[in-house]
Parts: structure tokens; C-alpha cells; sequence
């Protein structure tokens, strides 16, 4: 049988619950997973494969098509990220307890930024950081790594869309997308102000949808310096939402 139109295939899911259907739009999403597993960027340990976090995803991915209401007006696309991304993260947690200390690390660090940033008026640097919360540099580069590891906890996306506001439809409220719109004002004034390499990264990488490893080439740096450059630029901008949000 020849797989239908997306539209009649949710209609018929929607009304039938057909386990045929479902597989269809199983297959239609899979590249979908694919695409968070790629942006997660999370550096996997040996005893884990790319294959394990698509099939973390892909659980996600069934849960996504079997709790979405065709009738509530937001894209599929937009309800199934927060799932299957969820997806992913609970089956890594299980087997790795780190990100939890990790986060409380990711939390300082973007507390520091903002707090410093609001004293001296300008970018924070990292000599700064370390002067602040009493460590070398060696080991915030240690911290900046051990984020940049968890990295599906680092997301402009997620600065933007909350995973409640998803699972709870909200989009078409209009204090909500009010909201929403504020938060993206503030976020594109905070990107213009970063150091420029952070800039750089942060535009090719949402803006224009390189990967990493692409990032790296053009700008002649490492992926690792460029994961680095990412969770720099994210925590800033996590510091510099939180501070709006409370001033």
C-alpha cells in the first residue's frame, strides 16, 4: 500500500488507531529523530552506539503520534520534538547519573554570566569566570566540556519553546505567543551583543544549519572548540534571559 499524504494519514489515525497507519507515520517521522539525535551532540560513551539513541528516539516518536490531537491546532513537528528529545535524555539518565550534577555546574556557570555581566556592563570572559568563582582555567574548560557533553540540555530553541507550553498547547494564546515574541526580541539583542565567535557559531548553527563538524572547517577551529563556543554562547544567553525575566 502506498504510503498516504501526511494530512490523510493523521485523519485516519485519528479515527481509526490502525497499527498499519501508525507504522506509516513512524516511517515519515524517523528522519525527524535523526535530526534531534544530530543536533544533541552529545559525545557517546563505548558502550553506546549512534543506533541506541535513535531507538531511544523513535520511543519518544510512538508516544508523540499516539498522544497528539489532531485537533489542536499545532504541528506535529513542534509537539514531537519535546518527546522525543525527552526520550532521549530519560534513557541516557538511567544509565548515566552525571547530567544531573552536570546541569547544577551549567546553572553556575550561567548565574556567573549574568551576574558579572551586569557588573562590568560588557561580555564576560572566561579570565573573569575564573576570577569570580575562584577556579583555574583548566577547570572551567573541564566544566565547559563536561556541559557541552550534555549538550540536549543546551538549545536556543529550548530558550524559546518550553516543553510545558508544548505539551500543554499553548501556542494560541496570545499572552503566551506574547511571550514568546518578547523572549525572541530579547534573545536576537543578546545575540548581537556575544563575543564574535560565539556569534559565528550561533548563527551557522541555527541560522544556517551546520553541524558541528562543519563549523569546525569553516571556521579552522576543532569540534571540540566549537561544542565549546556553543555552551558558552547558550549559558550567556540563558544568563542574560534569566536577568530580563527578573529585572
Amino acid at each position: 500500500m502506498q504510503i498516504q499524504n501526511t494530512e490523510k494519514l493523521w485523519q485516519n489515525y485519528s479515527a481509526t488507531k490502525d497499527k498499519y497507519i501508525k507504522e506509516q507515520l513512524i516511517e515519515k517521522y524517523l528522519p525527524l529523530v535523526k535530526h534531534i539525535v544530530n543536533r544533541l551532540n552529545i559525545n557517546l560513551p563505548p558502550y553506546l552506539e549512534y543506533e541506541d539513541l535513535i531507538s531511544y528516539g523513535v520511543f519518544g516518536l510512538i508516544q508523540a503520534i499516539e498522544r497528539y490531537d489532531v485537533n489542536k491546532g499545532v504541528k506535529f513537528e513542534t509537539y514531537a520534538y519535546a518527546r522525543i528529545k525527552g526520550s532521549i535524555i530519560d534513557e541516557l539518565r538511567k544509565i548515566d547519573g552525571v547530567p544531573q550534577e552536570t546541569r547544577k555546574k551549567a546553572k553556575t556557570i550561567q548565574n556567573t554570566f549574568s551576574e558579572l555581566e551586569q557588573i562590568l556592563g560588557r561580555s564576560a570572559d572566561d579570565s573573569d569566570i575564573c576570577e569570580y568563582l575562584g577556579i583555574t582555567k583548566r577547570e572551567l574548560d573541564e566544566i565547559y566540556n563536561e556541559i557541552s557533553k550534555v549538550g540536549y540540555a543546551l538549545s536556543l530553541n529550548d530558550l524559546i519553546i518550553s516543553d510545558e507550553d508544548i505539551e500543554k498547547n499553548h501556542f494560541q494564546r496570545p499572552d503566551i505567543q506574547a511571550e514568546r515574541e518578547e523572549t525572541k526580541r530579547i534573545l536576537a539583542n543578546a545575540i548581537n551583543k556575544l563575543p564574535q565567535q560565539e556569534k559565528l557559531v550561533i548563527a551557522l548553527y541555527y541560522y544556517e544549519d551546520l553541524n558541528f563538524k562543519e563549523i569546525a572547517e569553516v571556521m579552522e577551529l576543532s569540534q571540540g572548540r566549537i561544542s565549546q563556543l556553543h555552551t558558552k554562547a547558550i549559558l550567556r544567553l540563558r544568563g542574560h534571559l534569566s536577568r530580563k525575566k527578573v529585572s
